[in-house]
């Protein structure tokens, strides 16, 4: 009985000790599930917080818009349904960005930073290429700078839009967004930088966001800019570290297409595209025998 009595208890603790192993094994492999990690990085650490997609990001979620119901009742209840529904687009907003073509930086002011003769290639280049992708254009920006200002008129010449109607706009002039990462050592523009950041911010805020409630189709938008401004955009709208904005190289007229869904969720359809152009006109910097090449 004595060896029966012992069996019995050994069994029994044999058992517990199974079972709680079992159950942490259990709970252990759901948090494996639960944290998924990237076995490339090596890391047992959790995604970073800031990778997360804000979807409120433009501040326009419908839900983020509409004054919450009071109450349970039938009436709060249709009454935030029906603000709810007026709120919410259900059309795609695509922003195409042309970078300026190639200019001499001749002078000491923007008046004298005209295209190249190559540059007004790539512009018209950039413009018949805009011209086969048959969009229709809601509204086109166009930087106030010189350079920007001749590849827009060389584009208008080669698609359907009422050049009166474009909108000249000094908040998307070339300059430093923000400090890159990694730094540039040759390139220390610190005052650039706080003369320009806010301006290129506010720029961004005013253009990107989803389609208004109102929009019964998919709206194009056309903005011909600046290579530092587009790169800054890109990072901004697909939510990655703005301050990499300096790894990012897009051509002269080069083609960047974004799309911001209904959701506000973003997508790249193509970045920096001049595919279009021969080699030979394929050109990211002004020419050598300019004073300041950036």
């Amino acid at each position: 009985m004595v060896v029966w009595s012992g069996v019995r208890k050994f069994s029994a603790v044999a058992f517990g000790t199974g079972a709680g192993f079992s159950a942490y094994l259990y709970q252990h492999i759901k948090s494996e599930e639960r944290q998924v990690h990237s076995s490339w990085t090596n890391s047992d650490k959790p995604i970073n917080p800031f990778a997360i997609w804000d979807s409120n990001w433009d501040f326009r979620n419908p839900r983020h818009l509409v004054k919450p119901a009071k109450n349970d009742s039938p009436q709060e209840e249709n009454r935030y349904n029906s603000d709810l529904e007026k709120s919410t687009t259900r059309s795609v907003r695509h922003i195409i960005l042309v970078r300026h073509g190639e200019y001499l930086d001749a002078g000491e002011t923007d008046d004298t930073h005209c295209l190249t003769q190559k540059g007004c290639i790539q512009a018209k280049y950039a413009g018949q290429r805009l011209r086969e992708m048959g969009v229709k254009w809601d509204k086109i920006i166009v930087s106030t700078m010189t350079r920007a200002q001749e590849t827009a008129e060389i584009i208008l010449k080669e698609i359907d839009f009422e050049p009166k109607k474009v909108v000249n706009c000094p908040y998307i002039r070339e300059g430093a967004p923000i400090p890159p990462q990694p730094p540039v050592g040759h390139w220390r523009p610190q005052e650039s930088f706080f003369r320009d950041g806010a301006r290129i911010e506010a720029a961004f805020r005013r253009y990107f966001h989803r389609a208004f409630p109102t929009d019964k189709k998919d709206t194009y938008t056309l903005i011909v800019g600046h290579g530092n401004v587009i790169r800054y955009f890109v990072c901004r709208a697909l939510q990655f570290p703005p301050e990499a904005w300096l790894r990012i190289n897009v051509n002269h007229a080069s083609i960047t297409w974004l799309t911001i869904q209904p959701s506000g969720n973003v997508t790249i359809k193509c970045l920096g595209d001049s595919g279009f152009m021969p080699a030979q006109y394929l050109t990211n910097r002004i020419p050598s025998e300019a004073k300041n090449v950036v």
